[in-house]
C-alpha cells in the first residue's frame, strides 16, 4: 500500500495544470455578449472577439475600426478526495480559487469585401492548490497559462457568403509544483516551463438576408513542449512534457425572427482522444452544444443561454493500481491505471458539463458600448476506484465567473 500511496502521488504531477474546466479545460467563449449566450459564435455573429476567436469569417458583419478589450473573473470551487486504505482525505477545497482572464480585439473593415482582425485571448488561467491539506492530496500545487494571439481575415466572396482564415499564435506557461509526503519529497517539479505554438482556422459564414445564419469553423490543433518541467523516476534529471491543444470541428446555425430577437446554436467536437498528453490521460472526445438567445429592447440587449459538454473524464471501477503500462512524453517512467485516473481528478478536474449563461449589454453612444456576463457551472463528482476498493481518487468541481467588455466603433 505504502508503494501504492509513494507511485500515485509521483503521478499526480505529470500533467497537474489548470482545473479550467469548462468545456474540459476550453473556455465556452471569450467576450461577455457570447458567455451570456452560452458560448455561441460559430453559426451566427455574437461580436468581434468572438468573430476571431470561434469564426474569423464573421468579421466582415463588423463595420469601420472596431476596438474592445474586457476579462473575466473566473471563481471555481473545487474538491478533491484521495483514499488509501482506511485513510480518507475526504472533500478538501482547493484554495486555488480566484483567477482573472484578460482578452482584446480590433477588427477593422479595410474595404467592401475584406475585414481584418487581431485578437489575444487567454483561454485558460488557473491551477489547483493542496498545499498545508490532507497528506493524501499530495501537497500539490501546479499551474498553466495559456494565451492565444490570433492574426484573422475575412473575405466576402458575395453578398451571402464569407470565408475566414487565422493563424493561432500560442503561449504556454507550466509549473507542476512539487510532491511532497510526511515531509519527503516523492518528485520534484522543474519549475516554470514556457513554450510556443502555432495553429491556424478555417471559417465559413452564410448570411441569408439577416434571417438565417450558418456557420463552419476548424480550428487545428496547436503542439506543445514544456521542457524540463519533471523528474518522473527521481534520478534528479528533469524531463520534457508534450501537452498539445486538440484539434476542433464546430458547426452552427442561427435566426432572427424579429429585427430585435436573435436565436443561435452550435455543436462542436474537440479531439482530446488524439492530443499528445490528454491522449495518454485517457481523455474521451467531446461533444459540446450551445444555444442561446439575444433579445433588444431600445439600447439594451438582453442575453441567455446554455451550455453541455460531458466531461472527458468519466468514473472508473476496479482499476490496476500497480502495473507500470502508461507512458506519458516525453517522461521514463510509466504509471498504472489508477495512478492516471487519480490524477486526472486530484490535479486536473475538467469535469463540470452543465452551464446556465446570463448577460446584457448596453449602446450608450453610437461609438461606445460595455457587456458584462454571468456564467455557472453546476457542481459535477467524479470518482474511480482500484482494484477491491483498495484506494479511491475523486473529484468536484463548480465555478461562477463574471465577464465585462468594453467595445469602440471608429
Amino acid at each position: 500500500m505504502r508503494k501504492l500511496v509513494g507511485s500515485t502521488l509521483l503521478a499526480s504531477a505529470v500533467l497537474a495544470t489548470s482545473a479550467l474546466a469548462t468545456n474540459g479545460d476550453n473556455m465556452i467563449g471569450v467576450s461577455p455578449a457570447s458567455r451570456a449566450m452560452g458560448g455561441i459564435g460559430v453559426g451566427m455573429p455574437t461580436g468581434k472577439t468572438d468573430a476571431i476567436f470561434r469564426n474569423p469569417a464573421w468579421m466582415n458583419t463588423q463595420k469601420g475600426f472596431n476596438v474592445s478589450f474586457g476579462g473575466i473573473l473566473f471563481l471555481p470551487n473545487v474538491k478533491g478526495r484521495s483514499k488509501q486504505g482506511t485513510s480518507d482525505s475526504g472533500y478538501v477545497k482547493s484554495d486555488a480559487d480566484t483567477f482573472t482572464i484578460p482578452e482584446v480585439a480590433i477588427v477593422n473593415q479595410i474595404s467592401d469585401d475584406v475585414t481584418i482582425g487581431i485578437g489575444a485571448f487567454g483561454v485558460s488561467g488557473m491551477g489547483v492548490d493542496y498545499r498545508n491539506k490532507s497528506q493524501l492530496l499530495a501537497n500539490m500545487h501546479t499551474s498553466l497559462q495559456f494565451m492565444r494571439i490570433i492574426p484573422a481575415i475575412s473575405y466576402k466572396i458575395s453578398d451571402n457568403l464569407s470565408i475566414g482564415g487565422a493563424l493561432d499564435f500560442a503561449w504556454g506557461s507550466l509549473d507542476l509544483g512539487a510532491v511532497m509526503s510526511g515531509g519527503t519529497y516523492l518528485n520534484r517539479g522543474g519549475g516554470q516551463s514556457q513554450d510556443y505554438g502555432i495553429g491556424a482556422q478555417l471559417g465559413i459564414a452564410y448570411n441569408m438576408n439577416d434571417f438565417i445564419y450558418l456557420g463552419f469553423n476548424y480550428q487545428s490543433s496547436i503542439k506543445m513542449k514544456y521542457e524540463k518541467v519533471f523528474d518522473s523516476d527521481g534520478n534528479g534529471s528533469y524531463e520534457d512534457l508534450k501537452l498539445e491543444q486538440p484539434q476542433e470541428v464546430a458547426a452552427g446555425i442561427g435566426i432572427r425572427p424579429v429585427d430585435n430577437l436573435k436565436l443561435g446554436f452550435d455543436v462542436r467536437w474537440i479531439n482530446w482522444s488524439d492530443a499528445d498528453g490528454y491522449k495518454q490521460f485517457k481523455w474521451k472526445d467531446q461533444w459540446v452544444f450551445a444555444i442561446g438567445g439575444e433579445y433588444k429592447i431600445d439600447k439594451l440587449y438582453l442575453r441567455a443561454g446554455y451550455n453541455y459538454g460531458k466531461s472527458p473524464i468519466r468514473s472508473k471501477n476496479n482499476l490496476d493500481p500497480v502495473t507500470p503500462k502508461n507512458k506519458i512524453p516525453d517522461f521514463t517512467a510509466r504509471f498504472s491505471d489508477f495512478q492516471v485516473e487519480w490524477f486526472n481528478l486530484i490535479g486536473f478536474p475538467a469535469i463540470t458539463e452543465h452551464h446556465i449563461t446570463l448577460g446584457a449589454g448596453y449602446q450608450f453612444t453610437k461609438n461606445f458600448s460595455l457587456a458584462v456576463s454571468y456564467v455557472h457551472a453546476f457542481e459535477k463528482k467524479v470518482e474511480s476506484t482500484a482494484t477491491g476498493g483498495a484506494a479511491l481518487a475523486g473529484a468536484k468541481n463548480s465555478q461562477d465567473s463574471i465577464g465585462v467588455g468594453l467595445e469602440w466603433t471608429f
